[in-house]
């Protein structure tokens, strides 16, 4: 895709890991890491960093043999070798290229034959010191129906998590689009605000978020008006509304109640001791941070507690996330897991 490339490439804190990596592997050197493993949810920038990969060897190397496809497509081929009696030419195919990039690998989770054929092919490019680019859902080891030696495998390298779009790379994103449009039409015309707008409302992924912005455009363009506020709401509506959800601090408690494995009327009760009071402070952090409740009101849902109470926990893990990596990994794991 020509538009996907590091300089369209938009970076911030939660996908500068990837980008990093997606650098180092389309220097063209020798990796530290094979493969390199990017995860995550639909619209953070896998297939984007992948072929940005692909455009900078083109580049650099012409004479790399690079294969960039969904892994609906490498079983595709390979569902096609077998039925036409191929599979020499498959193996060929794919064991003599110098980059290999696989998109969407929980695809193949559970297709017996086809995983079978991933894995050898995976080896045999590996053992020549090959550069493999994996993307999928989730982490090798969270793909539902993978046998645990191709999941081991795929975490023998560098696995990278994308994390959802936090508000100012949406707006860098945002901002990034408008300066690109405006190269073709320097008429635009953007109300101040708007793009705030945007990147405070629709955080679901960036994909949308484009999408929201590609509409507007042109209707913009079409009736030959300024992008206000107004018309914003007018023209994106149906996505506004979509974007929506609200998280409420009843899905909060028993989101953490379950991941911590302990009864949602022991959290929410008077039970002092450390494996009810941890879990607590942090559903109180979550709804303080999530949900649009007052103190008071997060007190009361929690066993009439006071507010100074609520206060003292959100206190207590703000400090805990710069001391305590767990609690930091456990926060943004139930954070992903409410904006789902």
């Amino acid at each position: 895709d020509p538009h996907c490339t590091f300089d369209s490439f938009v970076v911030g804190k939660p996908n500068e890991l990837a980008h990093a990596a997606a650098r180092r592997v389309a220097s063209g050197g020798e990796v530290e890491f094979n493969p390199l493993f990017l995860y995550g949810g639909v619209g953070l920038g896998k297939t984007h960093l992948m072929h940005a990969i692909a455009h900078e060897l083109k580049v650099s190397q012409p004479h790399l043999n690079v294969v960039y496809l969904s892994a609906e497509q490498f079983m595709y081929r390979f569902v096609q070798a077998l039925r036409e009696k191929k599979m020499m030419d498959f193996k060929s195919l794919f064991r003599t290229v110098d980059v290999l990039m696989v998109d969407d690998v929980q695809f193949i989770a559970g297709k017996d034959s086809t995983q079978e054929e991933f894995f050898h092919t995976f080896n045999a490019l590996v053992d020549h010191n090959k550069q493999i680019i994996i993307s999928g859902d989730c982490a090798p080891n969270e793909i539902k129906n993978l046998p645990p030696r191709i999941s081991s495998r795929l975490s023998s390298g560098l696995v990278v998590d994308l994390h959802p779009t936090d508000y100012e790379l949406r707006l860098g994103i945002l901002q990034s689009k408008v300066a690109a449009f405006r190269l073709k039409h320097p008429d635009l015309e953007v109300a101040d605000g708007v793009m705030e707008f945007l990147a405070h409302r629709i955080s679901t992924n960036v994909r949308v978020l484009e999408g929201a912005l590609t509409r507007l455009f042109a209707f913009a363009s079409l009736v030959g008006r300024e992008i206000t506020l107004e018309l914003t709401q007018d023209c994106l509506s149906d996505v506004l509304r979509a974007s929506e959800r609200k998280i409420t601090i009843e899905e909060i408690q028993r989101r953490v109640a379950e991941h911590y494995n302990i009864r949602l009327s022991d959290m929410i009760g008077p039970k002092r001791v450390r494996s009810f009071a941890r879990p607590r402070q942090i559903a109180m952090y979550l709804c303080k941070k999530l949900t649009s409740r007052s103190l008071p009101e997060i007190g009361r849902r929690f066993g009439g507690r006071d507010h100074t109470t609520v206060m003292h926990g959100v206190r207590r893990i703000e400090e805990l996330m710069i001391q305590d990596a767990q609690i930091a990994d456990d926060l943004e794991m139930l954070r992903r897991s409410l904006e789902a």
